[in-house]
């Protein structure tokens, strides 16, 4: 995705490419907002913008990348020697000391082939203290020619010394329209179950089937794209310790990586859920996340605003539930159980 892919009347986008414009891109950004894909997906566009190759011109002056060049691609894929990740790796979801340290040592070298260095942080909520103590003097004397983007859906979490040192957008997703479509397609099915007219338990059942197959193609999607980029996959003649700790860490990669895409999965059905909250209330449909999703209408014609708050609160407490050692279809299928339809 370019900036160009998402809506014409996001502020953020808009600030970003006025910063471009004058050649002032800040030194640390913060995003945060309620859809963690959608952060990366604009801090993948920034990091296109400043080391595109073909770049959309204003003046003279970079605004948006072609998203087809060499180093776009690179981008995209993750592989790009001068864009940097740091993401929960652990069982315990915390990015760690030893992450932080290798990122800055990466961000501090000189760039391979890029005129700008991107350290992205993903899930920045997650640093531990001693983590963001050592990104803290990096935040403060930044190299030149560096972007630092922390990413959060909750920066309530993050130390005020790193808040006070980055600038901050708070980001809102107002429209559909940039929705993968194999999430449009499945929160479309979802939807269409959860509005219709059978009220059973099986209907119930029927909608954590639906939510599961999702979860389950999802985390086979994530084990199949980090198990093809493991050592363990290039190499065969490993030292049996060097290959018991890769599968450790690849396991805990996949595990993180699988629960950060399931709250984005639970993120786009809360995100419904607050629609239909909006529309019991009769407020201006520009109000609405996802206005193309249809069946929130319906279902707001079947149940009270009380009744659309507490579906609300009750899929917040099943996201916080999930954070902890709870089994995860349990926790679904209770929480699928309280909602109101």
């Amino acid at each position: 995705m370019s900036f160009a892919d998402f809506p014409s009347s996001n502020q953020a986008v808009t600030l970003l490419q006025r910063s471009l414009a004058r050649g002032r891109v800040g030194h640390a950004y913060l995003f945060s907002g309620e859809d963690l894909n959608q952060l990366e997906a604009l801090a993948r566009a920034l990091a296109k913008t400043l080391n595109c190759q073909n770049p959309v011109r204003k003046d003279g002056m970079a605004m948006d990348s072609c998203d087809a060049c060499r180093s776009c691609s690179k981008i995209d894929q993750s592989i790009h020697p001068d864009i940097h990740w740091a993401r929960p790796e652990a069982k315990s979801r915390i990015i760690t000391v030893l992450q932080m340290r290798e990122l800055t040592r990466e961000i501090h070298l000189k760039p391979t082939e890029a005129s700008h260095k991107v350290a992205i942080i993903t899930s920045a909520d997650r640093l531990n203290l001693q983590a963001a103590n050592a990104f803290l003097k990096t935040l403060e004397e930044p190299p030149s020619n560096s972007v630092l983007i922390l990413l959060s859906t909750d920066p309530s979490r993050i130390l005020e010394t790193i808040l006070s040192r980055c600038l901050r957008l708070n980001i809102s997703f107002a429209t559909s329209a940039e929705l993968d479509p194999a999430d449009r397609e499945w929160l479309e099915s979802f939807g269409s179950i959860a509005s219709g007219n059978q009220k059973s338990l099986l209907s119930r059942y029927r909608l954590l089937d639906s939510l599961l197959k999702k979860l389950n193609d999802t985390r086979a999607a994530v084990e199949e794209a980090l198990s093809r980029d493991s050592m363990l996959e290039k190499y065969d003649d490993l030292d049996p310790g060097l290959r018991e700790s890769l599968e450790e860490t690849l396991k805990a990669s996949i595990e993180a990586e699988y629960r950060r895409r399931r709250t984005g999965v639970l993120s786009l059905f809360q995100a419904c859920l607050r629609d239909v909250w909006i529309h019991t209330l009769n407020l201006d449909d520009s109000l609405l996340s996802h206005p193309r999703q249809k069946w929130t209408g319906q279902l707001s014609k079947k149940i009270s605003s009380k009744q659309a708050m507490e579906n609300l609160q009750a899929l917040e407490t099943t996201q916080r539930l999930l954070y902890t050692n709870v089994q995860e279809s349990l926790a679904l299928e209770v929480g699928l159980l309280k909602l109101h339809f």
